[in-house]
């Protein structure tokens, strides 16, 4: 399989900022959603880009929360989401189109991870609903806004995407659940969605992008008890992180996200999966769990993805 997974020097690397890759860039004028916008990466990322100059819609499950988090940010609007409930999903879309404004910058941010068995919808797999379907539906039904402006839509993956494909025969984990290998079937989801859009939507000025920001220890662990994160070397039991050169600050985590979202150096590309501000590189065979697998960038797989969301979410732009 032929691949534009390579990097291209961008001259950022893991320790940079949001707001060093935006260093530069005037976003005067420009419209962007920030699913999750109001914690953790979404939170640093909803803060960049208003510093830079955009305006930012922050859909939010719990609007009160996000009105707090972002009431000293300009330039910011919130608006309830939930993406579990693809109702939500489409309330919110048809206010959004009822404001007749064109979207610049979609970051499908917003997330849950490792959480126990839970069911939503029609007894969905939550991590796979919530994760992909829901941000699959919400960039569908904002289609009429994403294509005039040939926006950038951005699918925040994770290197968790090493931890398994699309289970093709169990995608909603009707047996043997494993919180950690179903995250990531729906981080793999991520990246193949934007593999999938990118293809389909570039003929729009649209491109599509997806990325692992990497590791940074946010609100995203709300299901860990300590223990599990004691026991994964990540905290003391008083709390205290161990390594802290092996996490990003969440500024440092929300640049790549930003530079996807933003960077003239990704102009003529579309459909990669990014890490450390960059295209990343396929993954080693064996050894450390770095750039994106095969699997996650498979267009054959990403072009069934899609036709299966299509199909249980109810809705396809470009049916």
């Amino acid at each position: 399989m032929t691949t534009a997974q390579h990097k291209i020097g961008s001259g950022f690397g893991a320790r940079s900022t949001a707001d060093d890759v935006l260093h530069g860039i005037d976003l005067t004028g420009k419209l962007a959603l920030v699913t999750g916008g109001y914690s953790g990466l979404g939170l640093e990322t909803t803060r960049s880009l208003t510093k830079a100059g955009a305006h930012v819609v922050v859909p939010a499950r719990r609007v009160a929360v996000a009105e707090e988090a972002l009431a000293d940010i300009d330039g910011v609007e919130v608006d309830e989401l939930d993406l579990g409930d693809l109702d939500s999903v489409r309330a919110f879309a048809e206010r959004f189109l009822a404001s007749d404004r064109t979207l610049d910058i979609v970051i499908n941010n917003a997330g849950i991870m490792a959480c126990p068995e839970t069911r939503v919808g029609p007894g969905w797999e939550a991590q796979f609903a919530t994760n992909h379907l829901g941000h699959y539906a919400l960039v569908n039904r904002l289609w009429p806004a994403i294509e005039p402006g040939g926006a950038r839509v951005v699918a925040v993956s994770s290197g968790g995407h090493h931890n398994s494909g699309i289970r093709w025969d169990d995608v909603h984990w009707r047996h043997g659940y494993d919180k950690w290998e179903a995250y990531g079937q729906a981080k793999t989801a991520n990246v193949l969605f934007a593999v999938h859009l990118d293809r389909l939507a570039r003929e729009s000025g649209v491109r599509a992008f997806s990325l692992h920001p990497g590791g940074i220890l946010t609100p995203l662990q709300r299901h860990l008890e300590r223990q599990e994160m004691v026991d994964r070397g990540w905290i003391d039991e008083n709390g205290t992180v161990l390594h802290p050169e092996a996490f990003k600050s969440p500024e440092q985590g929300a640049a790549t996200q930003v530079w996807a979202a933003t960077s003239p150096q990704l102009a003529e590309l579309g459909g990669v999966y990014c890490e450390d501000c960059d295209i990343a590189e396929p993954a080693p065979t064996d050894g450390p769990r770095t750039g994106v697998r095969d699997y996650a960038i498979d267009p054959e797989q990403a072009a069934r993805l899609w036709d299966l969301s299509a199909e249980l979410t109810g809705v396809n732009a470009f049916a």
